[in-house]
């Protein structure tokens, strides 16, 4: 679906913010790109929408070269999430909110505000149609962006910290959304600094540092092979757990979940159950 094929990237001369980047994007993936701060993720994601155009290699969208394509072009694909959601909402209800990207690209209003509908469903908002948006929690904000997303028919989501500043249940609703829509076939790159959600939702992570690619794997390997501190990272809760009590027979694990398990294995062979 989408291919970068040593991509350099540079807001000024001689000061690359990405460099000779190669990765795929396959239909259906759900990915992490994950890295300290000014180690390029955001501009990956700015490369992905033709908000910049690379300097020097080709970014593939279905095999077609982006360069001729506008972020407009790339809208019509590919969803985007901004960090802070309200920086993309400029109406005054989420109907409106929602339909507005419909409605640019020559769907007719009935259309947009039926897709709009479906879309504020999906996300768990129907009945917030004349909901004001910067009324809404940022939990709810976070959905109406998706849904305005979402009501484009995208067939990838790009999310950069999706979670930050939400409390605990907005945080568990929203990334239950994800896990729904990854579900029925949206393939998903969200950018995060929580290594607990990396951990617990997302197969494949691609870390950048210093505007290189130096990780793209198994999310579980990262963290058992690799000294991600080096790369501005911490490690989950559950796999510093892990290493901790290795000696103990406790098998590495880099979710709570599987941790959990691994406890109550070990108390089963304990007591000869």
């Amino acid at each position: 679906m989408l291919e970068f094929n040593n991509v350099s990237f540079s807001y000024h001369k001689n000061c690359p913010v990405v460099s000779d980047l190669s990765l795929t994007v396959n239909p259906g993936e759900y990915i992490a790109v994950v890295g300290r701060n000014g180690s390029g993720k955001t501009t990956l994601t700015r490369l992905i929408m033709s908000l910049v155009k690379p300097v020097k290699g080709t970014i593939l969208f279905d095999g077609e070269t982006t360069k001729k394509y506008a972020p407009a072009d790339m809208a019509r694909h590919i969803g985007y999430v901004f960090q802070n959601p309200s920086r993309q909402m400029f109406h005054d209800t989420a109907i409106e909110e929602v339909a507005f990207g419909p409605l640019q690209i020559g769907i007719s209003k009935d259309d947009a505000i039926k897709q709009a509908k479906e879309a504020l469903a999906k996300v768990g908002l129907n009945g917030y149609e004349t909901a004001y948006p910067s009324g809404l929690s940022k939990g709810q904000k976070q959905r109406l962006a998706v849904a305005s997303a979402l009501s484009m028919a995208p067939r990838l989501l790009i999310l950069d910290e999706p979670t930050s500043g939400q409390d605990q249940q907005d945080k568990a609703l929203f990334l239950t959304l994800l896990d729904h829509l990854h579900q029925k076939g949206l393939a998903i790159i969200l950018i995060t600094h929580d290594m607990n959600i990396l951990a617990e939702k997302v197969a494949r992570t691609i870390v950048m540092c210093d505007g290189t690619k130096v990780y793209d794997g198994s999310t579980a390997n990262l963290f058992q092979f690799h000294d991600v501190e080096k790369w501005g990272l911490k490690k989950p809760t559950a796999v510093t757990i892990s290493h901790k009590l290795s000696p103990y027979g406790v098998s590495f694990s880099p979710t709570v979940d599987g941790l959990i398990a691994e406890f109550k294995a070990n108390e089963r062979g304990a007591v000869g159950v």
